[in-house]
């Protein structure tokens, strides 16, 4: 019971949060107690039969998990529930995540941080917070998607009010769209009537198929109902490599006129990307109503991560693996990835995606 009881005040903030939940549980504590000091004292004849005693425990027991039910806190720290963390620590966690994993993405932490911020401490949403993630591979889109998820809810991409969506692993036959479609909504539309803060992730959509997005057009817009539903609450996130030339165009010019990569702000290509991404004939958004209604909160550009960037890749790794980090290996490993432009070798083309397998040939498991 000590144990359980240290756990509830860990989890809950500490004694001063638990209040009349945590007198629950020392009342059961006592009562249970109580009762076998009783037990112990009475003179042989009187005992109580084993079978009593069992039953007068279990009593106690029920009572203290009466007590658990009645508090949704306590409920859900045994529990996952939906909206998991409270939100004020979920932008703290947001941040702490991305300035200690996240390399060479100031525009990242500064646009996902603020977004996710004010959409959780805001009430009266008008819709869905809709954020759509750009870049070429290994720049971080899928991690930062994961962090997200992880922010709200502590068991991440394993949680039952997280759905992720892999185009060419559910979206594959370009035959069956409107079979999509229908799936696509009806998924949509159970999983926010069990959990409004439902958590959606789209990723590949540079592969998918063109139109086929178009489906989830009514779930982000300004509705506060639809059959009975508002999905105001829930959160829709977009990975795609398309606009990635775009965005690679901006990080360059600014590099050639020798000015700072931090000194890129979202306006220098946030439109340019949105309108690159509406006119590429190879991604899901070719000609979307979700860009062409404004449905889509924040284009997030991922930038070309330099080779400074892959060599703090490569320092994370080593020491999430419990090694003391070797720099000759580090600048091995970074040296070995292939950079463009050709001529100046400024950016990796693989970013970080390949560090991890790179690292295995060097270590010995």
């Amino acid at each position: 019971m000590a144990a359980a009881e240290a756990a509830l005040q860990a989890g809950s903030g500490g004694p001063e949060v638990a209040g009349p939940a945590m007198k629950l549980w020392r009342g059961a504590r006592r009562a249970a107690l109580g009762l076998a000091l009783l037990l112990l004292l009475a003179p042989p004849a009187r005992a109580v039969e084993p079978i009593s005693l069992g039953l007068a425990i279990a009593g106690a027991a029920a009572s203290a998990l009466t007590g658990i039910i009645s508090y949704p806190r306590l409920y859900c720290y045994f529990r996952e529930c939906c909206r998991q963390r409270h939100e004020p620590r979920v932008a703290a966690a947001l941040q702490e995540s991305l300035d200690r994993r996240l390399f060479g993405q100031h525009l990242v932490s500064k646009v996902v941080v603020r977004a996710v911020r004010g959409f959780l401490s805001n009430p009266q949403a008008k819709k869905p917070l809709a954020l759509s993630l750009h870049g070429w591979t290994g720049t971080g889109k899928n991690f930062v998607s994961r962090i997200i998820a992880e922010s709200i809810y502590k068991r991440g991409l394993k949680s039952s009010y997280v759905h992720q969506f892999v185009a060419t692993l559910h979206f594959p036959h370009a035959h069956s769209i409107n079979l999509y479609k229908d799936q696509l909504q009806s998924w949509i539309r159970g999983n926010v009537s069990i959990c409004p803060r439902s958590i959606f992730i789209f990723d590949e959509m540079d592969k998918m198929h063109a139109g086929l997005i178009d489906a989830i057009k009514p779930f982000l817009d300004y509705y506060e109902l639809l059959d009975g539903v508002s999905y105001r609450q829930a959160i829709f996130i977009f990975l795609s490599n398309a606009g990635a030339e775009k965005i690679t165009e901006v990080a360059l010019d600014f590099w050639r006129n020798g000015k700072a990569r931090e000194d890129i702000q979202l306006t220098d290509m946030q439109n340019a990307l949105s309108v690159s991404v509406f006119n590429n004939k190879n991604s899901g958004f070719w000609h979307s109503t979700l860009i062409d209604r404004n449905l889509i909160d924040y284009f997030v550009p991922f930038l070309p991560l330099e080779y400074k960037h892959v060599k703090m890749c490569v320092r994370v790794e080593i020491e999430s693996r419990g090694y003391a980090v070797d720099e000759d290996i580090l600048s091995r490993v970074a040296d070995e990835m292939t950079y463009f432009p050709r001529e100046e070798r400024i950016y990796s083309d693989k970013g970080c995606k390949t560090v991890d397998a790179k690292l295995d040939y060097y270590y010995d498991f």
